[in-house]
């Protein structure tokens, strides 16, 4: 079985702002992962599996809601334990911290924020603790960048609503127990609605042929004439805004995961590094590996700080969707490009599945395009500072 021998960089000390409660989630996040995920998790992703036995851990370490209050089941923790929770699971592998993404912001978060204190009641403790996993039914075959124009919509038909349409691209969707699903009413107006496996017309065919994300599982959300009760619609946001919303709590998950990813690329590099030895000496005393590590390095270290000060505007419910996706953008971006120059130091051994590199590089490739392309993200940043809308 496979060691992980992986020590966090800190260069600028970064631990300074974190307090004893932080230090603990993270510790006890990373330990998990070095014991229960590290040891398997390129064996699923060879195999294209989703390790389904991981999902009671990922509940014990407060992986699923860790800031919805304690009374629903949650964690009842602050916005920056949540991301470091998502930089430990990512450091293990993107899959996996997107089960617990979608689980927690995209899932937990609009039950919470937007339901019911029936809907919380019912749904909230049975999510946080694993029982039941669920999945977030916005994008559709024809509207990625642009939800706005989803074609899924529901008819009010007196007693319940009339749901139809379709969502691709989901996470969690073949072992779903529920989703939030995103549609459109008679008016044109989007509502979110909880919807339960087990309703007549509901299915989640699992998507298969994927070169990334391989130990996540992902599916479609079909809806052919499916019964909705009333009592299901969540009541207290609607219009585009409300998933936007959810997203928001996900891209910044998303920003710290990425370091986590970033790090153990970094980390397997520099101890490769120093042991790998070419013409008499470490390949790590060359110059240009040097450079490429010293990078590495500097960019982790700017992202550690650009998410920290996130967190604490997040906690204090001032961090605005722009200052998410800008830091979204960034560390996603900075970490595929510490996968690819992690694999040049590694030469030919970077590819092998001895090393995580590889899968991180190909498992980033999804996170750098989902919860908001590359570009859109540029773009919300430019509308942000100019005040010109690109997107019309």
């Amino acid at each position: 079985m496979k060691s992980d021998l992986f020590q966090a960089p800190d260069y600028y000390q970064v631990d300074d702002l974190l307090t004893d409660e932080h230090k603990l989630v993270r510790g006890t996040a990373r330990e998990w992962v070095k014991k229960n995920l590290s040891p398997i998790i390129e064996e699923y992703a060879q195999r294209a599996e989703f390790p389904k036995e991981l999902i009671n851990g990922l509940a014990e370490v407060g992986a699923f809601g860790s800031y919805i209050p304690e009374k629903y089941g949650g964690a009842g923790l602050d916005q920056i334990s949540y991301g470091l929770i998502m930089q430990e699971l990512e450091r293990g592998d993107s899959g996996i911290r997107s089960t617990a993404s979608v689980q927690s912001s995209l899932v937990m978060g609009p039950i919470y924020n937007y339901g019911t204190e029936a809907q919380r009641q019912k749904y909230l403790p049975k999510l946080a603790s694993g029982e039941w996993m669920g999945s977030f039914g916005l994008t559709e075959p024809n509207h990625g960048s642009n939800p706005g124009g989803m074609e899924t919509k529901f008819k009010d038909m007196g007693d319940h609503y009339l749901l139809n349409g379709a969502k691709m691209w989901i996470s969690n969707a073949p072992i779903c127990n529920v989703a939030v699903v995103w549609a459109k009413n008679e008016e044109g107006r989007i509502h979110g609605l909880i919807v339960e496996r087990g309703m007549e017309g509901f299915s989640t065919p699992e998507t298969h042929n994927k070169w990334s994300l391989r130990a996540s599982i992902t599916g479609e959300l079909i809806f052919d004439n499916v019964k909705v009760p009333k009592e299901n619609l969540l009541p207290n946001k609607s219009g585009l805004g409300a998933p936007l919303l959810c997203l928001d709590s996900a891209r910044y998950g998303i920003a710290w995961g990425a370091i986590g990813a970033a790090m153990d690329c970094y980390d397997t590099a520099l101890r490769y590094a120093k042991e790998r030895t070419q013409f008499g000496k470490p390949i790590g005393q060359f110059q240009l590996q040097q450079k490429k590590l010293a990078e590495m390095i500097t960019e982790i270290t700017k992202a550690q700080l650009l998410t920290w000060r996130l967190g604490v505007l997040k906690n204090e419910s001032r961090a605005t969707s722009a200052q998410i996706s800008m830091a979204k953008r960034n560390n996603v971006d900075m970490a595929l490009k510490i996968a690819r120059e992690a694999r040049q130091v590694l030469g030919a051994m970077g590819i092998s599945g001895e090393y995580s590199i590889m899968r991180h590089a190909m498992n980033l490739e999804s996170v750098i395009t989902y919860e908001g392309t590359h570009d859109v993200h540029l773009l919300i940043t430019g509308l942000d500072i100019t005040g010109l809308n690109a997107f019309k």
